[in-house]
């Protein structure tokens, strides 16, 4: 094992896989002589070559085309989006072509690829630096979304990411890809996709979250046990296909229910986690599901930034809302 933060437990996933498999590429704008924007792709052109670590134009639609014909034809491609807020011109070939293509091919064929992008705020970058908006991804069937919040399930969920036979959008929080370090295992370690985690155990009421704001939810949890309450806390890591299970289970163990992202509330998967809630766990409910969440707003520029972010403060609100219930 070596200590490493987010960036560089997943520059070492990306190492593992292409030493492993000659059929994984990466693709992407200024992934191979720059490293990538954050620098998860740093040094990995220059150990594999032009011909597996390929900076491309500025083309996101161009990218993840690409990609779906690389995978279609036999390759494991690992595109990267610079910014959430950046791949929106993509959004029609996911949607149209990448999710579809298993279904639309009677399953002759499918897209084995991996789209990263960064997302989220809290680095004090413009609007379009900043973007949540991974609800549309999970919303597009034949997707798989990811979303790690530690550095070692980084590199374990990427890993399995890359090994899976559907296409997967994987989705690294901005705000923790240098915040935290921690023992990451070396080699071949893989996280599986479409389970939740639980970071702490709790009685009295669970916190459900997941990427930066997960961060937010343990500072809260501390707020709240220093008066006395005692807080779970679910990593949910996989954000489609969604594990019912662990937030249902938790949810009857305490029965309140905080649901914490970054993302605009309307239509968020916080929202989807509030019905889940409703439809599995009504009866053990103490308290209606509180969500918190950004505004229904473009993300602010950096002076308003931290009143559209939840913080811990909103999320012990929330909490002694659904404990007063």
């Amino acid at each position: 094992m070596s200590e490493m933060n987010m960036a560089q437990a997943l520059n070492d996933a990306l190492d593992t896989a292409l030493a492993a498999d000659d059929r994984v590429v990466i693709l992407g704008e200024d992934v191979g002589r720059t490293g990538g924007v954050f620098r998860v792709t740093d040094g990995l052109q220059e150990r594999y070559g032009a011909t597996r670590v390929i900076d491309t134009p500025v083309a996101e639609s161009g990218i993840v085309g690409a990609a779906l014909g690389m995978a279609v034809a036999g390759l494991r491609p690992v595109a990267e989006i610079q910014f959430l807020g950046f791949a929106y011109p993509a959004v029609d070939q996911i949607i149209s072509h990448v999710g579809r293509i298993r279904n639309r091919s009677n399953h002759r064929f499918t897209a084995p690829l991996v789209v990263r992008i960064p997302f989220g705020g809290g680095i004090g970058a413009a609007e379009h630096h900043s973007e949540s908006s991974e609800a549309i991804f999970a919303h597009t069937p034949g997707i798989k979304v990811v979303v790690p919040a530690t550095p070692a399930d980084a590199k374990g969920l990427l890993l399995s990411a890359i090994a899976d036979p559907d296409p997967v959008v994987f989705l690294e929080p901005i705000r923790v890809y240098r915040a935290i370090k921690e023992e990451v295992p070396a080699g071949q370690h893989t996280v599986p996709i479409g389970e939740a985690k639980v970071v702490r155990e709790g009685s009295d009421v669970s916190l459900v979250s997941y990427g930066a704001v997960l961060r937010d939810a343990g500072r809260a949890a501390d707020a709240l046990a220093d008066d006395g309450v005692s807080a779970e806390i679910i990593d949910l890591r996989t954000l489609s296909p969604l594990d019912h299970q662990a937030v249902i289970h938790s949810a009857r163990k305490t029965g309140r229910v905080v649901v914490a992202v970054e993302s605009h509330r309307t239509a968020s998967i916080a929202s989807e986690v509030a019905a889940i809630v409703q439809e599995g766990a009504l009866y053990s409910l103490l308290a209606p599901v509180e969500r918190v969440t950004g505004w229904d707003t473009v993300v602010p520029l950096k002076r308003t930034e931290h009143h559209y972010i939840p913080g811990p403060d909103r999320i012990v609100a929330a909490a002694r809302r659904a404990l007063e219930g």
